[in-house]
């Protein structure tokens, strides 16, 4: 019976122990009758076989199935045991994005079904559960995301449609005087207007519905996961990108709360950035310049020559523009374009097929400087953690305490902002893994079907306009309650109310430097934008003669008169940046929204006592 049940994890050990001869020393315990002991023989297993796997490009493929594999042959072992793992409940705010819905759902019910935790009964996976928070404004939407759910739940996932409705009544069940004191937290508007409450609001909203479907709040965790994201990573190949299902997040997240004194676990994205186009503009015309540059040395018939592997891999933050505020190293050089046409093709083809791509950078697509996973031999190692991704972190019930706040002010960088007060406050206990979700700003419904509060798709004069003033006037005052608030808690205490006269101190220094900085960014967008648009349009190359490319040269000139319109000198947000009376009027905000945080946090605290 033994070698049935450990069959998998023999034949691991017997096809790669010359590869990696520290299976010798599982081999050697295979004979063990102890449950207990066998399933600790697959937690030694798995790093040297990621490893090797990470390692070995070439049989990368044939070990990820054996490394799946094991996990399911563990958890049939842990089941015989009695499992006293955590149950998990994921929340997913979603407003008007049902392909990117689809998506995220999909690679959940992928995660259960390859890595198997918690096993399955009645068709069904039981420690799983998935709250889809409705925030669309168009019924349609909500029609398409409540048949995704009802998809879903056939497939064996507990998944719940948490509308609108229900949404505000479980608000308004909460005593009036506490609907007061959490306004700003899970939003004051009326039940006509219950919609577009923002990502924020939405998310603390749907901490209520997690605790309503909590069998055991002590055993539960609590997972909050954006609809542009899936659980699953991403690895640079010679064919392209390729996605992968390579960590098995639920079993690793359980281990970790179970064996540390962890409260909130965060995780890093790979993918499209996580941040605005409004902050990476500059280095993104960079990039742009120079595949034109390139292209202009190449015959336009000739084979595509934009497939070769980089020679380095973006880093950290080498999508940012001002990458130094966040403590990483500016990154001069441009980054390659690489084409992602398969077959046979020519620099024509991909001309075409870049310039319909280009736009969507508005929407947060960086075509050369995506961030891809990075296997480390920690990468189950906790580090001390300083943002909150939104989309992607983890909690206990205790946890649930520490929300991202701010959500009426609708400003970017929540995420970061709340991290700076939660660390203050409870330190190392907020943590970082490397369980990163693949994060995609574009789904295959194209930007039509791609909702991004902040950003609005229209048409001009024939042409795609997109307009992100909205989303760049609410990243600037973002950046600016950000480094208010990580100056804040180095001079005051977290757990006690910030003073207004410090709190306005603090905010009128930040507000020199963040002006500083943006006004040398505007400078260099400006250069850089004139740039491309004497090298693509006034020198004259093959791709201006080319009958072919009409539209594709159109599509570019779109793209340039949107980061004329966006970046320019008459920009919406870049006048409202400019603006004494505006500046004053969000300071203001910001002042008084740092000032009652403690008030706020302990009202909320209160839910959980």
């Amino acid at each position: 019976m033994g070698d049935i049940q450990t069959r998998r994890l023999r034949e691991c050990v017997a096809r790669y122990q010359s590869l990696i001869p520290a299976l010798s020393t599982i081999d050697a315990s295979l004979g063990n009758d102890s449950l207990e002991a066998l399933v600790d023989l697959y937690e030694d297993c798995y790093p040297l076989l990621e490893e090797a796997m990470w390692g070995n490009a070439s049989a990368f493929d044939e070990m990820l199935v054996c490394y799946q594999s094991l996990f399911r042959e563990q958890d049939a072992l842990i089941q015989q045991l009695g499992d006293d793992r955590h149950h998990f409940i994921l929340s997913i705010p979603v407003a008007d994005r049902p392909a990117h819905l689809q998506t995220c759902l999909e690679s959940i019910y992928q995660l259960c079904c390859i890595y198997g935790y918690g096993g399955t009964s009645a068709g069904v996976y039981p420690r799983i559960k998935v709250i889809v928070a409705e925030d669309s404004r168009d019924d349609s939407h909500v029609q398409r995301h409540m048949a995704l759910v009802e998809e879903y739940q056939r497939k064996g996932l507990q998944v719940f449609h948490f509308g609108q409705a229900e949404q505000f009544e479980l608000l308004q069940s909460l005593p009036k005087s506490t609907r007061n004191l959490l306004g700003n937290i899970l939003t004051t508007l009326p039940r006509e207007r219950f919609y577009l409450k923002g990502q924020a609001a939405n998310r603390n909203l749907s901490y209520l519905k997690c605790l309503q479907l909590a069998e055991d709040k002590h055993k539960t965790l609590f997972y909050m996961v954006d609809s542009d994201q899936s659980f699953c990573i991403n690895r640079m190949t010679e064919e392209g990108e390729q996605a992968v299902y390579a960590l098995n997040y639920f079993h690793a997240i359980d281990k970790l709360f179970r064996t540390t004194d962890t409260l909130m676990l965060t995780g890093k994205l790979v993918g499209d950035p996580p941040v605005s186009p409004s902050v990476m503009a500059a280095n993104f015309l960079d990039d742009v310049t120079a595949f034109f540059s390139s292209l202009s040395e190449v015959a336009p018939e000739e084979a595509c020559r934009f497939h070769l592997m980089p020679s380095q891999m973006p880093g950290d933050a080498a999508y940012h523009d001002m990458a130094g505020l966040f403590g990483f190293e500016n990154v001069a050089e441009s980054f390659p374009y690489r084409c992602r046409l398969a077959g046979e093709h020519d620099h024509i083809d991909c001309l075409q097929d870049f310039s319909h791509r280009l736009n969507g950078f508005f929407f947060g697509e960086h075509l050369t400087r995506k961030t891809y996973y990075h296997y480390q031999n920690d990468s189950r190692q906790l580090s001390p953690a300083r943002t909150v991704y939104p989309g992607n972190y983890v909690v206990n019930y205790e946890g649930l305490k520490y929300i991202i706040p701010f959500g009426h002010l609708r400003l970017r960088m929540s995420g970061p902002t709340a991290g700076r007060l939660i660390a203050a406050e409870i330190g190392e206990r907020f943590a970082s893994v490397n369980l990163p979700h693949l994060h995609r700003r574009i789904s295959n419904e194209g930007l039509s079907g791609d909702f991004r509060p902040g950003v609005e798709l229209g048409q001009a004069n024939e042409r795609q306009a997109i307009d992100l003033s909205n989303e760049f006037e609410r990243q600037f005052f973002g950046d600016l309650m950000l480094f208010t608030a990580e100056a804040l808690v180095k001079a005051a205490d977290v757990k006690r109310p910030f003073s207004e006269e410090v709190v306005s101190d603090v905010i009128a220094s930040k507000e020199q430097e963040l002006l500083e900085l943006y006004r040398q960014k505007h400078q260099a967008i400006g250069l850089r934008k004139a740039q491309l648009q004497a090298l693509v349009f006034s020198r004259g190359h093959w791709w201006l003669s080319e009958p072919k490319l009409g539209a594709a040269m159109q599509r570019v000139r779109a793209f340039l008169d949107n980061i004329e319109f966006n970046f320019g000198e008459q920009s919406q947000a870049w006048q409202a940046i400019q603006s004494v009376e505006h500046r004053g009027q969000r300071k203001r905000q910001i002042v008084e929204a740092l000032v009652n945080y403690r008030s706020e946090r302990n009202a909320w605290d209160q839910l959980f006592a």
